[in-house]
């Protein structure tokens, strides 16, 4: 009976390593117009990048950026511009964690309710059409 305990217990620790990074908090807020994601990480462990992602309620997640590591102990921030080329004024985000042998996870998933000006929204899709 102790050897399985003890097999188990290596596999637990295991399958913790594989997760590439410990992050301390994850956390999104409507600002000034955007959403503002931050996160910080307490360990990086064979982390190639950070790929940031957004659905609504009812959608699929779409990749919106990929930040690179920059080690342990470290903050990131990611502006999401682009909420307002959608009708909906809720969002779910979440941090999908890729390390160097492609293998991932994700992170806990965070919802924010973003209201922006129809002016913003209307002069936003004005923008696009010529870009």
């Amino acid at each position: 009976m102790k050897k399985i305990v003890t097999f188990g217990l290596f596999l637990l620790i295991t399958s913790a390593v594989f997760a590439g990074a410990y992050l301390e908090y994850f956390s999104a807020r409507s600002e000034y117009g955007n959403v503002k994601l931050e996160w910080k990480t307490a360990d990086e462990t064979n982390v190639r990048e950070f790929v940031v992602e957004r659905k609504t309620l009812h959608g699929n997640y779409i990749s919106l950026g990929t930040i690179t590591p920059k080690g342990d102990n470290s903050l990131y921030s990611f502006i999401d511009e682009n909420v307002f080329k959608t009708t909906d004024y809720l969002f779910v985000y979440r941090i999908k964690i890729v390390d160097r042998d492609s293998k991932y996870t994700f992170s806990k998933e965070v919802t924010v309710t973003h209201n922006i000006s129809d002016v913003k929204r209307t002069w936003g899709s004005i923008k696009a059409m010529f870009r």
